[in-house]
């Protein structure tokens, strides 16, 4: 298991502004082709991470924010105890 070291860039700042440091364990043959792709693209590898965390935070941002709204995981819960209790409403009753 190989170690990626890596500083943010300023697209990665916390909330002070302050850069972090963070250390990554990947598979060595990950970390070789992470290294000739950014070798090819003429980036860093901190470059490419950061890109990559910040497409994934945005891609769950939609789902941090239902999680957020109060009752909200509760009533996902109990609806699917009612969907498995044989309850619930089919599509064509939501629909008319």
């Amino acid at each position: 298991m190989a170690r990626v070291r890596t500083r943010a860039s300023q697209t990665a700042r916390d909330s002070s502004g302050k850069l972090r440091t963070a250390t990554i364990r990947m598979p060595e043959g990950k970390l070789r082709l992470l290294k000739s792709i950014a070798n090819f693209e003429g980036r860093t590898i901190t470059e490419i991470l950061n890109e990559l965390v910040s497409e994934y935070i945005e891609r769950h941002r939609e789902t941090l924010e239902f999680l957020n709204i109060p009752g909200f995981v509760q009533e996902c819960q109990e609806g699917l105890r009612e969907i498995r209790a044989g309850g619930g409403k089919t599509l064509d009753d939501l629909d008319g």
